[in-house]
């Protein structure tokens, strides 16, 4: 796979560039090794592409992911436990916290990755709120998103998000003071 968009969001380039560029280093190595073709296996059951030969979203960040590993960066899970004084006098809540928890794809040195080949809502909550959660319990303080570019959500299941996409709404949106530097990466086969 290769890097062909870069997005830098509320500064997200110069923090990388700055604080992380030998882990930036070791993400683009990662990518550069992904063949992206050998996780063309997926067979489409959706009804408007049936049959049709898509990239499988699974086996790319299962590819992704050992490399990460295999490199020393830490998958970092944090369990929760929901607050329940908010629910209605009388109301019994199920044990819904029982094993909840939120968890980023990876972290070396502060610096959060998130690899998001799925819906266009998960990039949305990736950036604005999941980093922003994990940097306020001190485990980033700088975040690096890395999604497909158009080229290939096109050859993927129908609802996958895109850079493009993506980086449009972030400027649309504008930056919170509650937002975090992030770099937004758009990989092609």
């Amino acid at each position: 796979m290769k890097i062909v968009g870069m997005y830098s969001f509320n500064g997200g380039a110069e923090a990388v560039q700055k604080r992380h560029k030998t882990e930036l280093g070791e993400i683009k190595k990662i990518l550069a090794r992904v063949d992206a073709k050998k996780y063309k296996t997926k067979r489409s059951k959706e009804r408007t592409i049936r049959g049709k030969i898509l990239y499988s979203p699974r086996s790319l960040n299962k590819a992704i992911s050992d490399d990460f590993l295999n490199l020393g960066w830490q998958k970092q899970r944090v369990y929760c436990d929901y607050p329940t004084q908010y629910y209605s006098e009388g109301y019994k809540a199920p044990a819904a916290s029982k094993g909840a928890f939120r968890e980023m794809d990876f972290i070396k040195n502060k610096l959060g990755v998130e690899v998001q080949f799925g819906k266009y809502s998960f990039m949305v909550y990736n950036v604005c709120a999941k980093m922003t959660i994990f940097h306020n319990m001190g485990f980033i303080d700088v975040g690096i998103e890395i999604v497909p570019v158009k080229e290939l959500a096109e050859d993927m299941s129908s609802g996958v998000s895109y850079f493009e996409q993506f980086v449009w709404d972030l400027e649309q949106r504008g930056v919170s003071d509650i937002d975090i530097p992030v770099l937004v990466l758009g990989v092609a086969p």
